[in-house]
């Protein structure tokens, strides 16, 4: 025998064993989701016959009326779901019954609480799809042949959802998929069609495909009574509409909601959507959704992202990411053009005209529906914003044309409140800025601590001036990109010489002519003192200054303006780059460490004290030590060195 068509046995990924024992158990509650399931990828099946049938007619084997059809068997204890659609190979069977091929499967596992409802939402949002079967089901038995290839070389899938299943090659007349489930014994609640057609009404009424079971008299099953058992007519028990093809006004959010879960394999209902018929010069139809929580593969690379495209009705590919930038990834929804060919491909797509317009349109769409959000719920829109901010704040990068319209959707901690949680707009910021305040000031960190922390904040807290605390990783090359907003320049506290913070004092506190006069003379008193830590520091700094932004802490690190910021340097270095930027390094001349190291005389303890006001500095930036032994051993010696003074040991 044919060692490629023989009955072979495999066993599952470690992965879909995991989810499979996790799926049954924390998706038992609402075991009914198998179907709509089912009928979800039997529609995706037949979707995508169409698209490969447009360039080969012969893959519909003389059969075009292309449709999904649900039997039961009370004598078999079996329910069937049968599709016409693409079908698979013996190979595709194996590829796609056999693994969970979808990326960020592992962290998905791993985020798995063991808390059967909590567990539930996440497994939602990761997607059931095939495998919901065995939450019915104790056997589960797929017989299949992908459209173009011979009837002998049908396949036969079986598996008990355990450790293994078995694939074997049949003879199967009928290109397509059929789907049978050995129901459990405590299952047989679904061998029923009343049960059945409600199941297909509420999840699966607005797929565009039909969906056939056995007709029954109205008299019998709206009663609940048994089925005949003679009935062998069949009827279409769904619209079999294209939802987007419907006027709005004959559509509840119950349904938009349904179709949503089928076109994004969704347990979740999405957090809002918009539903948009264009007329005119071009006619396309949009259908955009915003789920409520974040895939679990947001952050993948490769993952595929985009939106389903149609043309006149007709199913052409899934994941059509030339109608989206990549931050608006999450977006889900479907495109359905009357004006683009129905042989259309991906690299066609990039140089379209018409697709370059429906694009504009798509994502100022969706900029809309968040705006209208964040003005209307902003309790809401903060739920949306802890799930997609991040990938949000890739936007003034990526789209220079709307980086204004984004711009006012960014949502930020501030020194205003000091709370972690990100809720303060640009145009709260605004609001509160002194009078003839000319810039929005902020600082960027490792973490919200570092940032809140921050010696640079010093002089601004005093002042009662706002500062917007950045902690995402993402931060910097935001603030790289979104340079002003509402003609206000964007400044770093950290970079650059202290500006004048004459704004926020009244006339007769203004710095007047023998506050400048006291300012030159500290000047030139420390200027020794400056030369001096310079050489002790050597190439370590590029400078060495008295600072104006500090009132309590004794030395801050700064970065020149145009200069990479110490953070930004960071994360350089941690993803491998080399950066070899020297901060500039600022003292106060007013605190007692700083007046210490002006009067010592020992030019080794001289040494030890500059080098620690420095590694202090970038310790409170949320920095990284080179030598942390050496700053212990320096910081020991100066508390021991004070702690003699302070007991009249020390002669020095």
């Amino acid at each position: 025998m044919n060692v490629a068509t023989a009955k072979e046995t495999r066993g599952f990924e470690t992965e879909v064993k995991q989810l499979l024992h996790l799926m049954i158990h924390a998706l038992y509650s609402n075991k009914e989701i198998f179907l709509r399931e089912l009928i979800s990828n039997a529609s995706d099946a037949i979707d995508k016959l169409r698209f490969a049938a447009i360039s080969n007619s012969e893959l519909f084997e003389g059969d075009t009326e292309l449709a999904i059809h649900v039997s039961y068997d009370k004598d078999a204890n079996t329910i069937t779901v049968r599709d016409n659609g693409i079908g698979m190979s013996r190979e595709d069977t194996i590829s796609h019954l056999g693994t969970i091929a979808k990326s960020g499967t592992q962290a998905f596992l791993q985020s798995l609480t063991g808390d059967q409802a909590k567990d539930r939402n996440l497994i939602g949002q990761f997607g059931v799809g095939f495998y919901s079967s065995f939450i019915v089901a104790d056997k589960v038995t797929v017989k299949t042949r992908k459209a173009g290839l011979p009837p002998e070389e049908g396949v036969c899938w079986e598996s008990a959802g355990e450790g293994d299943y078995t694939v074997e090659n049949i003879e199967l007349p009928e290109r397509g998929t059929q789907i049978i489930l050995h129901l459990k014994p405590a299952e047989d609640e679904f061998l029923s069609g009343l049960r059945l057609r409600n199941i297909v009404g509420k999840y699966s009424d607005h797929i565009n495909v039909p969906v056939y079971m056995k007709k029954e008299p109205y008299s019998h099953w709206a009663e609940g009574k048994e089925v005949p058992e003679d009935t062998t007519e069949q009827e279409v028990v769904n619209r079999a509409t294209a939802l987007w093809v419907t006027p709005k006004s004959e559509i509840d959010n119950e349904a938009y909601c349904e179709f949503y879960k089928h076109i994004a394999h969704d347990f979740e209902d999405p957090m809002l959507w918009a539903h948009n018929k264009v007329e005119g010069k071009f006619e396309y139809t949009t259908l955009l959704y915003i789920p409520s929580k974040a895939p679990y593969d947001l952050w993948q690379p490769n993952k595929p992202r985009g939106l389903k495209l149609y043309v006149r009705r007709v199913f052409i590919m899934d994941d059509a990411e030339q109608f989206l930038p990549s931050y608006l990834r999450f977006v889900r929804g479907i495109i359905d053009s009357n004006d683009l060919p129905l042989n259309i491909s991906r690299e066609i797509l990039q140089s379209n005209k018409l697709v370059d317009a429906i694009r504009a349109s798509v994502i100022k769409r969706v900029l809309g529906m968040l705006a209208d959000l964040a003005k209307s719920d902003n309790e809401k829109y903060l739920k949306f914003w802890r799930e997609f901010g991040q990938v949000l704040k890739e936007g003034p990068a990526e789209d220079f044309v709307n980086k204004e319209a984004i711009a006012k959707l960014l949502r930020f901690s501030s020194t205003h409140n000091d709370n972690e949680t990100q809720e303060i707009s640009l145009d709260d910021y605004l609001s509160r800025m002194k009078p003839e305040q000319e810039k929005i000031y902020y600082i960027a960190a490792d973490s919200f601590n570092a940032a809140k922390n921050s010696p640079h904040l010093e002089i601004f807290r005093a002042k009662g001036v706002e500062v917007l605390l950045l902690s995402d990783r993402i931060d910097e090359w935001l603030m790289s990109h979104l340079t002003e907003y509402e003609k206000k320049q964007f400044h770093s506290v950290a970079a650059g010489k202290l500006e004048n913070l004459d704004f926020v004092k009244s006339e007769h506190e203004k710095e007047s002519e023998a506050d400048k006069e006291k300012k030159s003379a500290d000047e030139a008193t420390f200027k020794d003192l400056l030369i001096k830590v310079k050489a002790a520091l050597g190439d370590k700094v590029t400078e060495v200054r008295l600072s104006e932004r500090l009132t309590t802490s004794p030395s801050c690190i700064v970065s020149d303006e145009g200069q990479m910021s110490s953070h930004m340097q960071r994360i350089l270095r941690q993803a491998g780059q080399a950066v070899n930027n020297q901060p500039t390094l600022e003292l106060n001349p007013h605190h007692l460490l700083v007046l210490r190291l002006k009067d010592e005389q020992d030019v080794s303890r001289f040494h030890d004290l500059s080098e620690i006001l420095l590694d202090q500095a970038i310790l409170a930036e949320g920095g990284q030590l080179d030598d942390p032994g050496t700053f212990v051993k320096r910081f020991n010696e100066l508390l021991l060195n004070v702690a003699h003074k302070g007991n009249g040991n020390s002669t020095n």
